[in-house]
């Protein structure tokens, strides 16, 4: 017996069949799936869904009807696949936060903007829209084409009519194989402005549209939610080139509440941003200690419209926390635009003038059509009436004709061949009734005839012009944007880069450096106030012959410019230094900057902007200085700059802006100190010297260098806690280069000098040991005192263990930080002043803090 020949084993390639099925399936998904047409912007299940419904007879003027019969219609006709990605397509078409104008009207619990489902489909009911009876419109007059569905025994079509611009209007997103789509939805009024900008200048110059006048008129994207659009740069490149990413805000507002404390209210969100992951997403941060100062959170949202308030801590800037929202989570998102849309079934990413010139071909094709069928069916009306025109004429003999034949098809023919009439004049003769024959129905059946004529050279003339053919697309989609057009939600904003320096408050802050190069900022309030003679408290972990060398207060936002013992600068920001606790040890510099080796940094000073009539002022261990335009050290690169060219064995310790104006001081560490006019050093280039500022005996140094506008006596302080204040009228101004008069007493008590300050009353110093132990004081507690005396004791210093005072450092109270004066000397003071640095309120604490 013969084998049956389907049991036999067919052989093939599998890489073969993979890539044949596959490229099938790929296919099939960019082309039947999930990609809008570039002609009514729906995709074959949405097109399917509405076809379903106007078929169904679910207007928007007859009930709703069950979603699970329409769902049911569209599965078993036309869209043989699952029914719950009908149902979604559905659903999404009548969320208002989805879809910019909702082509369904849904009726029961459709979900909401926090991504809650909507309800099975047994239990919500739908209907069409009255915007997508314009999608529909016409649709039985012969304006698209059908095409059998899969089991062949209904007829869908190919795209609907679509009367206005849904692929933009609406929007779309899908992702394909291999590609994807993402069309933001504008506004109606704002794409058919531009569609009649296109038929206006066809019409009335012959000429295409360019983008710059389609640009004007679609100002940008218009989301359902609402929300911010930031700069136009992004939607020109969306709208030129059909790629861009586009970044959206949601729309805030700070308000301040009763009790002092401020609060963040979100109003608009961004598009297809979820608001209640959005919430959670902030709790985390909160949680996680990625964002200090939010108390609350909670969700105010009703019918009235969309309220999430975020409350924040009395303390903190509530500009910074937004930024920092903004930054962490949607409340700042970013639309990538892909206008890929289907043109003859066949992908392509399409710039605005494309779409809606495609759109256009597609309406002149749809009106086309429809004059066409309203043409034909216009003539064969007046066909008829002819006939009927005809049998009034000569009634009396189609009477006689009608009743003397046999039966109706003799009837036609005899009516036939004495008139000379058509089949069907002669079909309607024969139908016709005898109410006709009354004078008023002959008068009827006169004007219907003139009215029909009339229509029909209407009908052909736009049928011969393409000009009118355009105008009445023209008039016919004004009319539908003034009936369905509603003004923008999306505002367009400035795009305000946000830089590191939005997210970080501009508040006071201390940086300290130690002796081997650790380096950290920390907190103003990590310091109080105590008495004269306290212990102070552990400012800094440091480790085994280690100690604080800089010590300075500025703001965030201050460029710090570290100058160097050979003679370098580096600059960064205050905020680039890591933030750590009073007593950790902090970061190593040479992690921030690009030191060279055996290089140290020894002037540190915190500076605004580079100001052309203000200069450096620098000077060295050596007693030489140099001054220099302050603008010439703008363009630090990462690997430093030279600021002054250095004798062997000199280091420069100290570097000051001033304004040509000033006296300068020079202290020695031998107690000498010399006063000069800042006119006596002359300007000189960035790679010099400089000039000689003070002589000295061998084995001195100059350890500080001041300037006469920071204050109004001299303090001093001794490697062992002594110190004095003397007033600065004692020291004569006299030519640079002497060896200036004594200053400080020295003697085996006190031991050498390690800083000197020019202070004022009121003003408060902090002091740091080589171990790290820091006493904030006030100077008013130190005595004013002669020139050649030792001064009182400032800080508690064991005498027989190895611990100095390493250096001073003086805290300065800010001008108010409403008044936007700020301080001109904050450069001036060395290692320490800012351009606004906090008031100190609190009292004088004695005794020390563990």
């Amino acid at each position: 017996m013969e084998p049956n020949v389907f049991d036999k084993v067919h052989e093939v390639d599998l890489k073969k069949t993979m890539e044949q099925s596959y490229i099938d399936y790929a296919m099939s998904v960019i082309s039947a799936r999930a990609l809008p047409d570039v002609r009514d912007g729906l995709k074959p299940v949405q097109r399917r869904v509405l076809f379903s419904m106007i078929e169904l007879n679910n207007g928007p003027d007859k009930p709703h009807r069950k979603c699970a019969r329409i769902v049911g219609d569209t599965m078993g006709k036309y869209h043989p696949h699952g029914d719950s990605s009908i149902y979604g397509a559905l659903v999404n078409m009548a969320q208002e936060w989805s879809t910019r104008y909702p082509l369904v009207d849904g009726h029961g619990n459709f979900g909401s903007v926090d991504g809650d489902g909507a309800a099975a489909m047994r239990y919500t009911e739908a209907r069409l829209s009255k915007i997508s009876m314009e999608m529909l419109a016409d649709i039985n007059k012969d304006t698209v084409n059908f095409v059998p569905n899969f089991d062949e025994t209904e007829r869908e079509p190919v795209v609907l009519p679509s009367r206005y611009p849904n692929l933009l209007v609406n929007g779309a997103s899908g992702i394909a194989v291999g590609m994807a789509t993402n069309i933001p939805p504008h506004n109606l009024r704002e794409v058919v402005g531009a569609v009649v900008k296109m038929i206006d200048n066809r019409v009335q110059e012959d000429r295409e549209t360019t983008m710059e006048e389609l640009m004007e008129i679609v100002k940008g994207p218009d989301f359902p939610t609402g929300a911010t659009i930031l700069g136009r740069r992004a939607i020109e490149q969306a709208y030129r080139t059909g790629r861009s990413k586009i970044k959206v805000r949601a729309v805030t507002n700070i308000e301040t509440m009763a009790n002092g404390k401020s609060r963040i209210i979100v109003s608009e969100l961004p598009y297809m941003v979820n608001k209640a992951r959005l919430i959670e997403k902030i709790a985390d941060l909160v949680k996680e200690k990625k964002i200090d100062g939010i108390t609350y959170i909670g969700d105010e949202s009703n019918r009235e419209g969309m309220r999430i308030n975020i409350e924040l801590r009395r303390d903190v800037n509530a500009n910074v926390i937004l930024n920092q929202l903004l930054k962490h989570t949607q409340l700042q998102d970013t639309f990538g635009v892909i206008m890929l849309a289907l043109v003859d079934s066949q992908p392509k990413v399409l710039n605005l003038h494309q779409m809606l010139d495609y759109y256009l071909k597609h309406q002149e094709d749809v009106v086309r059509r429809r004059t066409q069928y309203d043409l034909n069916k216009a003539e064969e009306r007046a066909h008829i009436l002819e006939g009927l025109l005809i049998a009034l004429d000569h009634i009396d003999e189609v009477i006689s004709i009608i009743r003397g034949s046999a039966n109706v098809s003799e009837a036609k023919r005899l009516l036939t061949e004495r008139f000379g009439l058509s089949d069907a004049q002669a079909q309607a003769i024969v139908d016709m009734r005898l109410r006709a024959l009354t004078g008023l129905e002959r008068e009827k059946i006169e004007n219907e005839y003139k009215e029909l004529q009339a229509r029909i050279s209407e009908l052909k003339a736009i049928l011969a012009d393409e000009k009118k053919l355009l105008t009445v697309i023209k008039d016919e989609i004004t009319v539908i944007a003034d009936k369905y057009g509603d003004d923008r939600r999306t505002a367009i904003g400035y795009d305000d880069d946000m830089s590191m320096e939005d997210l970080i408050p501009d508040e006071d802050t201390v940086i300290a450096m130690t002796h081997l190069g650790y380096i950290k900022r920390m907190d103003v309030d990590n310091f109080r106030s105590q008495n004269r003679g306290g212990k102070g408290i552990k400012g800094m972990q440091t480790i085994e012959e280690d100690y604080i060398e800089d010590l300075l207060m500025t703001t965030n936002h201050h460029y710090v410019m570290c100058f160097t013992n050979t003679g370098r600068v580096y600059r960064l920001k205050a905020y680039e230094i890591p933030e750590a606790g009073r007593t950790a040890r902090g970061t190593a510099i040479v992690n921030l900057l690009q030191l060279q080796p055996e290089e140290k940094i020894t002037a540190i000073i915190p500076m605004r902007e580079y100001n052309e009539d203000k200069y450096l002022f620098m000077a060295t261990k050596g007693g030489m200085v140099k001054k220099t335009p302050m603008c010439e050290y703008e363009n630090v690169r990462k690997n430093g700059l030279q600021a002054i060219v250095l004798r062997e064995n000199d280091e420069l310790i100290e570097v000051k802006a001033t304004d040509n104006q000033e006296d300068i001081f020079l202290i020695t560490k031998n107690g000498m100190c010399i006063r000069f006019h800042e006119t006596d050093v002359r300007v000189t280039g960035r790679v010099s010297m400089g000039v000689i500022g003070m002589r000295f005996e061998d084995g001195d140094e100059v350890i500080g260098m001041q300037m006469a506008s920071q204050g109004d006596s001299l303090l001093v302080v001794s490697e062992n806690g002594m110190g004095k204040r003397t007033v600065i009228n004692e020291f004569s101004a006299q030519n640079r280069g002497g060896k200036g008069v004594i200053c400080y007493k020295i003697t085996e008590k006190t031991g050498c000098l390690i800083g000197a300050k020019l202070v004022d009353d009121g003003r408060e110093i902090m002091m740091i040991t080589t171990e790290g132990i820091v006493i904030r004081m006030v100077v008013d507690d130190i005595s004013v005192i002669g020139r050649n005396t030792s001064g009182v004791k400032l800080m508690a210093i064991d005498h027989d263990s190895d611990i100095k005072v390493a250096s001073i450092a003086k805290v300065r109270e800010s001008v108010t930080k409403d008044s936007n004066v700020y301080n001109e000397e904050y450069i001036e003071d060395e290692n320490s002043d800012s351009e606004e640095e906090s008031e100190e309120t609190e009292g004088d604490e004695s005794g020390s803090e563990a």
